[in-house]
């Protein structure tokens, strides 16, 4: 596959010159609990929803459900715990083989080099039974991934939910990223960070090798808002990179801390489009709860920790509606040519849940409405013709505008659920399948 690259005003990705829209899943928990052919069945249908990323842990994720495979990364010392300084080539031959099998089918993998719970004074650092990566080891490790992997041209996301919390911790992060950026220049690099965390070191800011801004809004039922908050805080960084939301919340993922509830396909479509349209408009990621941890029923689920209720079983989990509704937000992209949406702060209502963007130029605006209400919007937008799109059931619909004092009005639509509203300059043709309009 084509190796992904920045776009020159470094804000989004491309591909073979073309924008690319990061559309990624998360199925961190793929090399050590998924066989062979459940692996195709998961790869066709992502593939016919219009997924062309999957997040992977390199390692065993601390909190998979329970498999019957026995597929680790590591030997094992006569004790039971691993040998850090061993590798299972079995467990990598596997790897590779599914990862091949990925790359034929358009995906570009996204490799967790190394997830907090191997590393020292991080929040999971304590789930970790079998200890902490040495040091030492990290150079020889991310080489040989390298060695491995790096002819799929992945992604590299060197950190895994990590909260930076010594300069100890920060030591592997920094090493491992300068290392496979030497070994692999070419393939893209990322830190995947704590959910509902706004900073990052200025070490990593301010380090040429990491090309693009991860963050993660996550599963606390309390600070969804941060969906949007974090996008904005981040594209504001004082470095500019491309910016997604990595980690939403899941789809029928129980609300963590142990709080009753689980999050509808609405609350995943919701992330999504606050995320697009506040700053992180490079792409976004989806997880099913049940995908994530690969869960089988009848198995143990690792709720130690974050305190997530139960998962689905990986094959009701698979035909969740909202990974449909993740492929339509790539597939809007587009179609309407969306790339490089910047957040525009012209909403009058009095509320931050719904977010506007528009392209550079101003040629397009994208309003995202999660519930129905009068829009007053304080720009001049009457030489804009408007579509509304229900999110639910992709439907669309023509709007109707008033525009009086500079003050643009956009009534009550008449769907039920949340809209996206797109907006188009009359003298901007937008190409919708081959046909001009």
């Amino acid at each position: 596959m084509s190796k992904l690259s920045i776009s020159d005003n470094k804000r989004y990705f491309e591909q073979d010159g073309k924008p690319f829209f990061y559309l990624a899943d998360t199925v961190w928990s793929a090399f050590t609990n998924i066989s062979f052919e459940e692996w195709d069945i998961y790869l066709n249908h992502r593939k016919t929803q219009g997924f062309n990323v999957l997040q992977i842990n390199l390692l065993q994720q601390w909190d998979a459900s329970e498999t019957e495979l026995d597929f680790k990364p590591f030997n094992r010392k006569p004790d039971g715990s691993f040998n850090f300084y061993s590798f299972n080539e079995t467990y990598f031959d596997r790897a590779d083989k599914m990862l091949d099998r990925a790359v034929q089918k358009g995906f570009v993998p996204a490799l967790v080099l190394l997830w907090c719970n191997y590393i020292p004074d991080t929040w999971a650092s304590s789930f970790q039974k079998d200890g902490k990566l040495p040091y030492d080891m990290i150079e020889v490790y991310v080489k040989y991934v390298a060695q491995r992997f790096s002819k799929y041209n992945p992604i590299y996301v060197i950190s895994g939910d990590t909260d930076f919390p010594s300069e100890e911790a920060n030591s592997y992060y920094r090493t491992a990223l300068h290392v496979i950026k030497q070994e692999s220049p070419e393939c893209l690099t990322t830190m995947h960070i704590q959910g509902r965390l706004a900073e990052l070191p200025d070490e990593f800011i301010n380090d040429p090798d990491l090309d693009f801004y991860m963050y993660q809004s996550g599963h606390n039922s309390q600070f969804q808002p941060m969906a949007y908050t974090l996008a904005m805080d981040f594209s504001s960084k004082p470095v500019t990179r491309p910016v997604l939301n990595s980690e939403p919340c899941y789809e029928m993922m129980g609300y963590s801390r142990q709080v009753y509830g689980r999050f509808s396909r609405a609350d995943v479509r919701k992330a999504a489009w606050q995320s697009l349209l506040s700053g992180a408009a490079a792409g976004v990621t989806y997880g099913a709860h049940g995908i994530w941890s690969w869960h089988k029923k009848g198995r143990r689920f690792g709720v130690t920790g974050e305190g997530f209720d139960s998962p689905y079983d990986w094959q009701t989990a698979l035909k969740f509606e909202g990974a449909w509704d993740y492929g339509f937000a790539k597939w809007l992209f587009q179609m309407y040519g969306l790339t490089d949406l910047q957040p525009w702060d012209i909403v009058l209502n009095n509320t931050e849940e719904i977010r506007a963007a528009a392209t550079g130029s101003l040629s397009k605006v994208a309003i995202y409405v999660p519930v129905n209400t009068a829009l007053r919007l304080n720009a001049d937008l009457g030489e804009y013709e408007f579509t509304i799109i229900d999110l639910e059931h992709r439907r669309f619909a023509a709007a109707g505008i008033t525009v009086k004092e500079r003050t643009t009005v956009i009534d009550m639509h008449d769907f039920e659920s949340d809209v996206l509203l797109i907006g188009v300059k009359k003298s901007h043709e937008v190409i919708l399948n081959g046909v001009r309009s």
